[in-house]
C-alpha cells in the first residue's frame, strides 16, 4: 500500500489544480477500494454539475448524462442537498425513503448502474452550493470497518474540497451578495409544477411528488398530514387523470415532462 501520508500530500499539493479530484480519488482508492468516483455539484435545484468521473464511456451515458437530464430530481443524494445537511460522509440507505429500493426511480433509472453501494462525502460551500464525491462499488457494500476509515479521513477530504471548489456557486449564476438561487426550467420546484399541468390539483401533484421520490403511502400520509387510505385515494386519481395504471408509467410521464421542457 502505499504510503497514506504521500497520498495525502499529493492531494493538498494539488488543490486548485486540474489533478485535484484524481488525486483525490485516489487518496480515498487507498483506504478503501471501489470501482468508479464522480463528483458532482449541487446549487438547490439546478441542473447538477460533473465536476469530475472515472467513468468508460458506456456507463458516464447512464452515471452522468442521462442522470443529469432529469433523473437526479428523484435522487437521494441530490434531495438531500436541498436540506440542511451537515458535510460528512453518508450511505445511499441511510437518506433513501422507506421504499426507494421498490419504487421507480430504482427500477427504472437506478438499477441501470449496476451497483452494490454507493456513499459519499457532501461537503457544504460557501453560498449554498454542494459538492458530492460519490464512491461506487459494483460488487460488494463497504464494509462498517471501510465506512469507518472512510470517516476518520473526513476532516481532510472536507478540508481540501472546500479550498478547491470554494467559488463553485459563481458557476451557476449566484449572486455575489448571498447565493440566491436563478431559477431554471431544471428546478425542482418548477418540474414538479409543470408535472400533471391542468389535470392535477395541487394536493395530487404533491402526492405524485412524494410517490415519484420513493415513500410508501404511509411515509407520505405522515409528510402531508392525511391517511394512508386518503393517499391511495389521490393515487388512484392521479393514475386515472393521467390515463396510466401504475408507478413505472408514472415515472415515465414525469420523465417525459422533464424532456419537453427541457429542449
Amino acid at each position: 500500500m502505499k504510503n497514506d501520508f504521500e497520498a495525502t500530500g499529493q492531494l493538498i499539493a494539488d488543490i486548485g489544480g486540474t489533478a485535484f479530484a484524481t488525486s483525490l480519488s485516489g487518496a480515498l482508492q487507498e483506504i478503501a477500494p471501489f470501482d468508479y468516483t464522480v463528483v458532482f455539484g449541487y446549487f438547490g435545484s439546478e441542473r447538477p454539475l460533473d465536476l469530475y468521473d472515472d467513468f468508460p464511456s458506456i456507463k458516464r451515458k447512464i452515471f452522468v448524462e442521462d442522470y443529469q437530464e432529469g433523473p437526479y430530481l428523484l435522487d437521494p443524494f441530490f434531495l438531500a442537498t436541498t436540506k440542511p445537511i451537515e458535510s460528512g460522509l453518508y450511505r445511499l440507505r441511510d437518506l433513501a425513503p422507506d421504499r426507494f429500493y421498490q419504487g421507480e426511480y430504482f427500477r427504472n433509472y437506478y438499477v441501470q448502474t449496476d451497483l452494490a453501494e454507493e456513499i459519499a462525502f457532501f461537503i457544504n460551500l460557501p453560498d449554498a452550493a454542494v459538492v458530492v464525491v460519490s464512491l461506487m462499488r459494483a460488487k460488494k457494500a463497504f464494509s462498517v470497518k471501510e465506512c469507518r476509515d472512510l470517516n476518520r479521513y473526513a476532516p481532510v477530504v472536507l478540508a481540501a474540497c472546500q479550498q478547491h471548489w470554494s467559488d463553485l456557486a459563481n458557476n451557476f449564476g449566484a449572486s455575489a451578495g448571498g447565493g440566491e438561487l436563478v431559477k431554471g426550467a431544471g428546478s425542482l420546484e418548477l418540474a414538479f409544477q409543470k408535472f400533471g399541468l391542468g389535470l392535477l390539483t395541487p394536493r395530487e401533484k404533491e402526492v405524485a411528488e412524494f410517490t415519484l421520490k420513493g415513500h410508501s403511502a404511509a411515509a407520505v400520509g405522515r409528510i402531508l398530514d392525511i391517511s394512508p387510505g386518503t393517499v391511495r385515494i389521490h393515487r388512484r386519481n392521479i393514475y386515472s387523470k393521467l390515463r396510466i395504471r401504475s408507478q413505472g408509467e408514472l415515472f415515465s410521464e414525469f420523465i417525459d415532462t422533464l424532456m419537453e421542457h427541457s429542449s
